[in-house]
């Protein structure tokens, strides 16, 4: 990981002076490169040393054999669970397995990285979302059809790698101990019908759901508020279990980590405001109910 610092970018989808790469793509995104790319050559020469030819390497693991071709070309991104099993068949020691957590990084977008490994041993978060609902509470559903909807347009494979990373995200409910998860949502992404009406509901449900939880407090900011604090755009905060609190903004596929102490006290006080301008948990669960009796 990165070293951060304040005002530190994360890996940044401009295309400007800094450097950054347009459509929110670096070289090691692209297919057939980066780790994804070395773990398909070691792949390959694992099975041609084993001498397992690709369909039965393909029937051993539970994939067709032109799948298994994607994941030796650096073309799809395998899942934890294959990696496991190949090391396995192939007889390779744990030499596949070592790099498991990399590959399966490599499954989020660049400028996301750095800000998902802290996402997963976070030991709090705090979330404010104003376009959409949080990716932490995305259903299925709702969750490819925000991907769909980017410009420039996802590739298909793209699309299903990452709302598969997406949905792995979720595990944090089930972690223990538990975190405690804390998301203050606008109430104009609770009625945009991304995907359609019945996903909406989907979601909502999904919401009431989650935020049943004792270390979850969903917050509904109302668009009525004359006052309101989250201007300047949503915002994260993530507790890290080394006691190290550290702010993540994101706009446009340009991400940028904050560990400065002014910095990250600015958003911490922002946050605290935006808390008390929203409707209280219990008022915004009721919030939801309602939206759901309105369809």
């Amino acid at each position: 990981m990165k070293p951060y610092g304040e005002g530190a970018s994360g890996e940044s989808g401009a295309d400007g002076p800094d450097g950054g790469q347009v459509g929110g793509r670096r070289p090691e995104d692209e297919p057939g490169t980066g780790v994804v790319a070395a773990f398909g050559r070691q792949l390959k020469l694992l099975r041609v040393r084993a001498g397992v030819e690709r369909a039965e390497f393909g029937t051993r693991t539970g994939y067709s054999a032109a799948t298994i071709a994607a994941f030796e070309q650096g073309r799809r991104i395998p899942a934890p669970r294959f990696i496991d099993r190949a090391d396995e068949v192939l007889g390779a020691g744990g030499v596949l397995r070592a790099l498991k957590e990399e590959v399966a990084r490599a499954q989020y977008p660049a400028f996301f990285r750095d800000a998902a490994r802290l996402e997963a041993t976070a030991v709090a978060l705090c979330v404010y979302a104003n376009h959409a609902v949080p990716g932490l509470l995305q259903t299925p559903e709702y969750a490819r059809a925000v991907f769909q909807m980017q410009r420039p347009l996802l590739d298909d494979e793209v699309i299903e790698q990452r709302l598969t990373a997406r949905l792995a995200r979720q595990d944090i409910y089930t972690r223990r101990p538990a975190p405690l998860l804390s998301f203050i949502i606008e109430e104009i992404a609770l009625r945009r019908p991304i995907g359609g009406r019945s996903t909406l509901y989907g979601q909502l449900e999904q919401i009431l759901l989650v935020g049943q939880n004792r270390n979850v407090e969903v917050q509904v900011m109302p668009v009525d508020r004359e006052d309101h604090a989250g201007l300047g755009g949503p915002f994260n905060l993530i507790d890290t279990t080394q006691g190290q609190r550290i702010a993540y903004t994101k706009v446009q596929d340009d991400s940028r980590m904050y560990t400065g102490q002014e910095k990250v006290h600015e958003l911490e006080s922002r946050y605290g405001i935006l808390r008390s301008q929203a409707l209280t948990p219990r008022e915004s669960l009721a919030f939801i109910e309602k939206l759901l009796g309105e369809r």
